[in-house]
């Protein structure tokens, strides 16, 4: 019996963890797969996939919904989840919001931010006096 998937191990239809119908369309790839007349398909290679061998959700504008329409009601869905968790207001695209609650944070380079600049600043300080010190021993 061929695998279910490539890289997994034998598996029979009857041990998959699957609905029934799942389990028929499952012995129906493996079935049609060993006619002669279907062999050139190898739908028993594509059993995991239900015989079909392109992409798994569909692409057309004609006869479905695009993925990019899913992702976009996605982060939508995901945008209005996050606004009602944290209490925010509606979002209304025809207002603008207004920002209100400023508050002070800091001032000046954090620790790291002061170790690199003061390497910076000694490296140009470095390279000056090198500069300078290689143009006077030019001179008599």
């Amino acid at each position: 019996m061929p695998r279910l998937h490539r890289n997994r191990p034998r598996r029979t239809p009857a041990s998959l963890p699957v609905t029934r119908h799942t389990r028929q369309l499952l012995h129906t790839c493996w079935n049609l797969g060993q006619r002669p007349e279907f062999a050139h398909l190898n739908l028993w290679k594509w059993a995991h996939m239900l015989g079909h061998r392109g992409h798994f959700s569909t692409k057309s504008r004609r006869y479905s919904t695009t993925l990019g329409t899913l992702r976009t009601a996605r982060r939508t869905h995901a945008t209005e989840q996050a606004r009602t968790r944290n209490g925010h207001p509606t979002y209304d695209p025809t207002e603008t919001l207004v920002l209100s609650d400023w508050r002070y944070l800091a001032t000046g380079y954090s620790p790291g931010e002061e170790f690199l600049a003061e390497a910076v600043r000694r490296d140009r300080s470095d390279a000056l006096r090198l500069k300078c010190e290689g143009e006077s021993s030019q001179w008599p």
